[in-house]
């Protein structure tokens, strides 16, 4: 079901119930639905963690409060619905969200500053129609981590368009040449390595 089909907001949210589909994540837009069910491979993971440590380091070098979620949903009901492989709160909006919250309702809380996909299978879809979705969910800033180049796409975004960009307007001054370098370091170094190179970069930035 790796693929945009309609269907009926109900029948789409019967699906994302359904254990069958537990492991799947899922997307709605324009009344279609795309279930991504495919095995994530060791290059796609770890690009993933990677990324997370780089914009955990970020934060914490230069006091910018964070969070990061990890495959989590955002839900217009009805309407619209994502699960972007990470998506980041900058600022007050960590705070507005309780701990217990399961699926994040977009009518009561704010959707995340920045949406980010990892994508090896799926990058033309992550470029086009999710960009489309996440332009309508409210997503300041769109990441799309093309896993088998190690280059970053990256929006910032409004509901009439997106624009694309090669500095973070939401993490100010944090170039995505940088995060490419790490993410190509990571064929050859370890986590650990990247991350104390990736400390000494960002230490030398002055948001």
């Amino acid at each position: 079901m790796d693929q945009w089909i309609a269907t009926p907001w109900a029948e789409y949210v019967s699906h994302s119930e359904d254990p069958t589909y537990q492991r799947a994540k899922g997307y709605y837009f324009l009344g279609s639905m795309r279930l991504e069910m495919q095995p994530v491979g060791f290059d796609h993971s770890t690009d993933h963690s990677l990324l997370s440590l780089a914009i955990n380091l970020y934060g914490m070098v230069h006091g910018l409060p964070l969070v990061i979620a990890d495959s989590c949903s955002y839900r217009k009901v009805g309407l619209r619905e994502c699960q972007p492989d990470l998506s980041v709160y900058v600022g007050e909006s960590i705070r507005q969200i309780p701990k217990a919250t399961n699926i994040v309702d977009l009518d009561v809380y704010p959707a995340p500053n920045i949406a980010i996909e990892i994508s090896k299978t799926t990058l033309l879809d992550d470029l086009g129609a999710k960009r489309s979705l996440y332009e309508q969910i409210g997503i300041q800033e769109y990441w799309v981590v093309d896993v088998e180049q190690s280059k970053i796409i990256a929006y910032t975004m409004n509901p009439q368009g997106s624009t694309q960009i090669q500095v973070s307007s939401i993490l100010e001054h944090l170039s995505f040449s940088t995060l490419e370098l790490a993410l190509t370091q990571g064929q050859t170094q370890d986590h650990s390595q990247i991350g104390s190179w990736l400390l000494q970069e960002f230490q030398q930035l002055n948001p």
